[in-house]
């Protein structure tokens, strides 16, 4: 009788095994080939993700432009009920009542915004107000926002793909011994990095955001990780230095932002506001001392990893309830990013295009790049401080002066804006409106230090390679 037990329990064993290991194959294939796998579209070379989102952009046209301000105008009304009308314990109280009472009115600017933008485009008869609406404002937040708005449900749909099937915990195991000791996060948040620089900076917060929610990151981990990883893509990359005009020295620009990124990392996670974040869960559980101490490789390493992999993908619920689970908290915090996006992207946006606050700033940085002997450091400076609004406008504040700007200036701003990580038409808003332990003013710090620390390092490398 025990011998026949002890059979069944051999049996099921090894039949778990097998399903767990098929579940990993078949997941982590399907995430590599949509997330990482370069692939000939029409002529070009895409990234999977990036085609399928940017496909039904193209199918919605100016469709997605009114489902954005609907959810925006959504939003901002029962963010009212939420907060100040609705009992307390309902769903819609409980929506809400994580966000600042600040968080209403900057609801409503976005819906404003929106509202404007949408009718200046959709209706002949109606121009919106040209600050708002411009081409360097309103239209430029609106691809933006299109383009978040479809990364969101999608990220949701295939990110259950690594996370409950294996792959993150492979990669975990296997890099615990790197991240722990130098940035002091778990191995898996190397999945984050690289599926922020092959992706998408966004996909890459919801990432994080994910596996806070799981209780796989505390909330100093997710801190560090989404502040520290949630890196532009590669294929975005690549526009902002051929904007710069330093194309040609595309390997040498990538990787020198890539490895400045992790250097800049290294240093934020040992001071503050990152330092004084609490080593607990997403519910208020402490993290052990156990599971911050630091591996060292061994024979026994991949082994382990493997079988580690295995079992999470054999434990894991049934596909569709973790795609619906997954979806579902995606598309809650849809609402929230998109006015957010709105009303702080657009508003960073107005301050950089139309009043003189970039350019004071960028007056009072100069004398440190001109300490750093960078070339034309007057010119360039305001271009540094763009970087908070938007990505992208710092080498577009360049753009033009391509012809006359030394090589090595233009390698400055390119490097520095792409190492900044937070812009608030993108990833800051995602970052607040996602429930990550993090807070508009320690964004604000976050992006200052980032910078200040990353042009010692930006001209050191200038001055070797250019």
């Amino acid at each position: 009788m025990n011998e026949q037990v002890g059979k069944r329990a051999v049996s099921l064993s090894r039949r778990r095994y097998l399903i767990g290991l098929s579940r990993f194959i078949f997941f982590t294939s399907i995430a590599v080939l949509i997330f990482f796998i370069p692939i000939q579209i029409n002529g070009s070379t895409e990234i999977l993700f990036g085609y399928i989102y940017n496909s039904l952009i193209e199918l919605f046209g100016i469709a997605g432009i009114w489902i954005i301000n609907l959810l925006i105008l959504v939003n901002a009304l029962l963010s009212i009920a939420g907060k100040f009308i609705a009992r307390e314990g309902s769903s819609l109280h409980s929506f809400y009542q994580g966000d600042s009472i600040l968080y209403v009115p900057i609801y409503f600017l976005g819906a404003l915004y929106s509202t404007l933008y949408t009718l200046h485009v959709s209706v002949p008869s109606f121009n919106g107000p040209e600050a708002i609406v411009g081409p360097d404002t309103g239209e430029l937040m609106s691809g933006i926002a299109l383009a978040v708005m479809w990364v969101i449900p999608l990220g949701a749909i295939f990110i259950p793909f690594f996370v409950n099937y294996g792959s993150i915990d492979l990669v975990g195991k296997l890099l615990q011994p790197i991240m722990r000791p130098l940035f002091k996060v778990p191995g898996k948040s190397a999945v984050d990095a690289i599926t922020s620089f092959l992706t998408s900076s966004s996909v890459a917060v919801l990432f994080t955001t994910r596996l806070y929610k799981m209780r796989y990151y505390t909330k100093k981990e997710a801190a560090v990780i989404t502040t520290s990883f949630s890196a532009v893509s590669i294929g975005f990359a690549a526009v902002v230095i051929d904007t710069a005009g330093l194309m040609e020295h595309f390997s040498k620009v990538y990787f020198s932002s890539f490895l400045i990124a992790f250097i800049i990392a290294f240093i934020m996670i040992r001071i503050p506001p990152l330092s004084l974040k609490r080593n607990e869960y997403i519910d208020g559980t402490a993290q052990n001392a156990e599971d911050r101490e630091s591996e060292s490789y061994s024979r026994a390493t991949i082994g382990i990893a493997f079988n580690s992999a295995v079992n999470q993908a054999a434990d894991s619920n049934d596909f569709f309830k973790e795609i619906k689970s997954s979806l579902k908290e995606g598309l809650a915090v849809l609402p929230k990013v998109m006015s957010m996006l709105f009303a702080i992207g657009v508003s960073f946006l107005i301050l950089a295009e139309y009043t003189p606050t970039f350019e004071f700033i960028g007056a009072i940085i100069a004398p440190v790049m001109q300490l750093l002997q960078v070339p034309d450091a007057a010119i360039i400076a305001p271009s540094l401080t763009l970087g908070i609004a938007e990505m992208f406008l710092p080498v577009l504040y360049i753009a033009e002066m391509v012809g006359t700007l030394d090589p090595g200036a233009r390698y400055f701003v390119t490097v520095v804006s792409m190492v900044q990580i937070i812009f608030f038409a993108e990833t800051g808003a995602v970052m607040l409106s996602t429930g990550l332990p993090l807070k508009l003013w320690e964004l604000v710090v976050i992006f200052i230090m980032r910078t200040l620390i990353a042009m010692p390092l930006a001209a050191i490398f200038m001055h070797l390679l250019f």
